[in-house]
């Protein structure tokens, strides 16, 4: 059996940066247009064209800057903070009438982007520091500030707290949801590990303690071991044989999940080529079990096939430990358009009423695991009907998958 780990890395934060990226070069446009059709106006043009030839140098060469978390460093949000800092301070002396009449700055809603990006890089906080230094710009640079000053400073640091307090909610939601999906995945392999131990060890230690007890002498004795050892086996494989919690990851990217799934190269299930459940299956066909099959293949996944098979398997067992040696069993294959059915149906005693739960109780996990759990996790289902007396009935459905 060969392992290899899954990596999925979630982040609903990653378009905000890519929509920040947009807003810069928009922005960054708008700002140029604005001064081209304004130009009339300034009184310093140089002024202007210097600064803005700065600004549109500086938002295209760091475009890789704003497209992740990651490149988005504190380094990098100090200089672009203070770009647009300085464009709003020097505006006054590219243009005396704005700061007479409310007029445009320099870097005009460019400002916007440096605060944004300190929103989504560090929440709410960070937006607060940038958005307040913005601010005092506006105010220093108005000289006499106005209500229209106000209200474009209270805009820009009311919706820059939002959007980080929004970006905070969200990392905590991945964080959760990773949390989630790796305790999913612990506890899938948790209970792969139990039906592995149930079907090979626990089936071993039953069979021992059985014959021992039947033999007597130091054979019992060996028996009764092997009881005890069941017993506490059972115990450790319904407590839990893996942790059900690991600590998820936050890369700057997003959360990040990892799972360990398991391949059987040995059985070919890594490749996709269909195989035929009927090939799995025909093996068990003897003098007290029959089998019935449809005269066309009747194909699934490998995987799937290869633990129809096991929970087929599992059923048999049952079968043999509790309806007697001398049961027969008859084993039926239906393939359906959309799922293929399979009954696996005995002549024994049956179950008497409360036995499955009162074995789950006792750490015995044969149905559970083996037979249900490996249908669920193929997302089909299985159902047992039995009748005292009148022997026991295990439907499996699998669905095809396309």
């Amino acid at each position: 059996m060969a392992k290899r780990e899954r990596v999925v890395r979630m982040s609903v934060e990653q378009p905000l940066w890519r929509a920040l990226t947009a807003y810069r070069i928009l922005t960054m446009l708008y700002a140029v247009l604005l001064a081209v059709f304004g130009r009339d106006r300034y009184d310093r043009p140089w002024v202007a064209v210097a600064f803005l030839v700065v600004m549109s140098a500086w938002t295209l060469a760091t475009l890789p800057k704003v497209a992740g978390a990651v490149a988005c460093t504190k380094r990098f949000l100090g200089a672009d903070l203070a770009v647009a800092l300085v464009g709003i301070l020097l505006t006054p002396l590219a243009d005396f009438e704005a700061q007479q009449i409310d007029g445009p700055t320099l870097p005009s809603i460019w400002t916007a982007g440096s605060v944004l990006a300190f929103a989504i890089k560090g929440g709410w906080r960070w937006a607060a520091f940038a958005s307040t230094f913005v601010a005092v710009a506006n105010i220093i640079e108005r000289g006499e500030p106005s209500r229209d000053t106000f209200h474009n400073v209270l805009l820009v640091w009311v919706a820059s707290i939002a959007i980080g307090y929004v970006v905070e909610v969200a990392r905590a939601s991945e964080r959760t949801l990773a949390r989630a999906l790796e305790i999913e995945a612990a506890t899938r392999e948790r209970e792969r590990l139990a039906r592995d131990i149930h079907d090979s060890v626990l089936q071993v230690l039953a069979m021992v303690q059985r014959r021992g007890t039947a033999l007597g002498g130091e054979a019992a004795e060996l028996g009764r071991m092997a009881g005890e050892q069941e017993v506490a086996l059972r115990t450790l494989v319904s407590s839990g044989l893996v942790p059900t919690t690991r600590v998820s990851e936050d890369a700057a990217e997003g959360a990040v999940v990892r799972s360990v799934e398991v391949d059987d190269e040995e059985d070919g299930s890594s490749g996709r080529a269909a195989c035929d459940l009927r090939s799995l299956l025909a093996p068990h066909a003897g003098s007290r079990i029959s089998f019935a099959e449809p005269g066309a293949p009747v194909l699934l996944a490998p995987a799937a096939a290869k633990e129809l098979a096991a929970a087929v398997s599992a059923a048999l067992d049952n079968v043999r430990v509790h309806a007697g040696e001398t049961a027969q069993a008859w084993i039926l294959v239906e393939d359906w358009p959309d799922e293929v059915i399979v009954t696996v149906r005995d002549d024994g005693p049956g179950i008497p009423e409360g036995r499955l739960a009162q074995a789950e109780g006792e750490g015995r996990m044969g149905v559970a695991l083996s037979i249900r759990g490996r249908l669920r996790d193929l997302g089909g289902t299985a159902e047992l009907i039995s009748v005292p007396g009148q022997g026991t009935e295990v439907e499996l459905k699998v669905p095809k998958v396309a």
